[in-house]
């Protein structure tokens, strides 16, 4: 017992350890990440949201800002908010808080694989998240999906401890599930998907106690158990309200973003998938299947499987406990169910996984779950297999470590080691589909310039014609530059290396590269008369 309660204290000290450093690595690093695709848009949502408060509920433009108001918005509020306080600029802000989100969706897994598996279970879950670069990365980032993962493990968590407090959650278990439910149906509607994740675990305590005690003091005490729940349903409404107030001006405004987001609601338009342009309404089932192969960690994918395959098993093992069979059945659910639901609707599917990256927390306190249970297996047969395992777990976690290093600030592209890399992945998949890498271009080109002492067209602005996303570029070059679609007549072509981009017949002036592979270019325009930047349509 002693022995096991130090290794407990070793582990829950070498989490708090790993969380320390990558807080400070995060605050070193917030500031190389460039704009994301949506990032200028919700810089401008999360104002309005702060000016309807402040205007007493009269101002009321954020309810009909652009489609935006079909969303939560938070997370843009809370980075407007701390921007009015940090000595940094809005943009940099949105950088600095999206990486303290992203912590404590870390923390909120630490503990519910702890609470699960105990505190070894709990660090490993850890360790895997925060070496899932699509985690890591989208976490700088994303204003929508990397806060939407987030609010639905801590939704996860609070749900996991109302099953283990069955029938009667306590306090604070209805504080976390009511403030993960707000954030969770405040940032997306779909978070009301977790009402399917509860049925069969809900069922399996029901059967139990139908079994032990009969039907009606079963049912009883299914509506104790609901009952003990609703306060913290009004909890998440009220939580709602506030990061999505137009969630709430008519009752039926939840149903209208669930109809609104049931139908692709945008102009198609091209993404590469399998090295063919493909429509994005017109993706494969595949997609998703595919992108998870070669986007996650070869790692997590080993470990969560095995995580997954032990939770539906567990279910045929009466030896252990119903609660907890209930909650390993939930957190597997939380995996299988979205997945399963996307490739049965094949709804819309483009920028590669980000909008499913709500499923990796729950994934990794999986994988941490099957690594230690693998560990204490092999460790009861042998000290040297157990080592060996866990030498192979560390080999395994180093491969995701090296290409965060390499590909940094762009951990949100890295495609795993047996794919092939982003190398293998470039002409067959999206990779900078946000536009990241323009930051960098944009910081070299102006280097350049003020090296040369090349002053500012007298009388004009540079001209910079731009392959990918504008307004990141804009923020990115300053007020000295205009932005066009239009090569003809500029000064400089700022282009991503992504297939809709043509190669020009120019002089490169900047490329920003990693792992071989060009993420974006600038080209040097200035006396020629080049007619187009494209190999496709713009997407505008």
């Amino acid at each position: 017992m002693v022995a096991r309660d130090r290794l407990a204290f070793g582990c829950d000290v070498a989490a708090l350890v790993l969380l320390a450093v990558l807080a400070a690595i995060a605050f070193r690093t917030f500031s190389d990440y460039g704009l994301g695709w949506d990032d200028y848009t919700h810089s401008q949502y999360g104002q309005l949201l702060l000016d309807y408060y402040a205007s007493g509920f009269s101002d009321r433009r954020a309810l009909s800002f652009v489609n935006l108001y079909m969303y939560g918005g938070g997370f843009d509020m809370l980075a407007a908010l701390v921007a009015k306080v940090l000595p940094y600029d809005l943009f940099a802000t949105r950088r600095l808080v999206g990486a303290a989100v992203g912590l404590v969706g870390m923390i909120v897994v630490w503990r519910l694989g702890r609470r699960l598996g105990g505190a070894a279970a709990g660090l490993l879950a850890l360790i895997l998240l925060a070496t899932a670069p699509l985690y890591y990365g989208h976490m700088f980032i994303n204003a929508k999906d990397a806060p939407f993962a987030v609010a639905m493990v801590l939704l996860l968590y609070g749900l996991v401890r109302a099953l283990q407090d069955y029938p009667r959650p306590g306090v604070w278990t209805i504080v976390i599930f009511g403030i993960g439910l707000g954030l969770s149906l405040g940032t997306r509607i779909m978070g009301g998907m977790t009402a399917f994740y509860m049925v069969l675990p809900t069922a399996i305590m029901v059967a139990h106690d139908m079994k032990a005690q009969g039907l009606r003091p079963a049912a009883a005490t299914c509506g104790l158990f609901v009952l003990r729940m609703i306060p913290g349903l009004l909890l998440g409404y009220a939580v709602m309200a506030l990061v999505w107030p137009w969630s709430v001006v008519e009752p039926l405004n939840p149903v209208r973003a669930i109809e609104y987001f049931s139908h692709f609601f945008e102009k198609p338009w091209k993404e590469m998938f399998a090295g063919q342009p493909v429509l994005v309404p017109n993706m494969p089932r595949s997609y998703l299947p595919t992108y998870l192969a070669l986007k996650l960690p070869e790692i997590l994918l080993l470990l969560g499987s095995a995580g997954l395959i032990g939770a539906v098993a567990a279910q045929f093992n009466r030896q252990i406990a119903p609660a907890l069979r209930a909650c390993l059945l939930l957190v597997a659910t939380a995996v299988i169910f979205p997945v399963a639901l996307a490739i049965a609707t094949k709804p819309a599917m483009y920028n590669g996984i980000r909008h499913f990256l709500f499923i990796l927390p729950p994934l990794c306190v999986l994988g941490g779950l099957a690594g230690i249970f693998i560990l204490r297996w092999l460790a009861e047969r042998a000290r040297l297999a157990a080592l060996a395992g866990g030498v192979v777990i560390l080999s395994g976690l180093v491969l995701p470590i090296k290409a965060m290093i390499a590909l940094h600030p762009y951990q949100y592209a890295h495609f795993n080691t047996a794919s092939g890399g982003v190398r293998a992945a470039d002409n067959a998949y999206m990779v900078d589909y946000w536009g990241l890498s323009f930051k960098q271009a944009a910081d070299e080109l102006l280097g350049i310039l003020d090296k040369q002492g090349t002053q500012t067209p007298e009388g004009r602005r540079w001209v910079v014609a731009v392959c990918g996303p504008h307004p990141p570029a804009e923020v990115e070059l300053g007020n000295d530059f205009l932005t066009t679609w239009n090569a003809k007549g500029a000064d400089f072509a700022l282009m991503l290396g992504e297939f809709y981009c043509a190669e020009l017949k120019a002089p490169e002036l900047v490329r920003v590269e990693r792992e071989g592979v060009v993420f974006a270019r600038v080209y040097d325009l200035r006396g020629r008369n080049l007619s187009d930047l494209f190999t496709l349509p713009p997407i505008e």
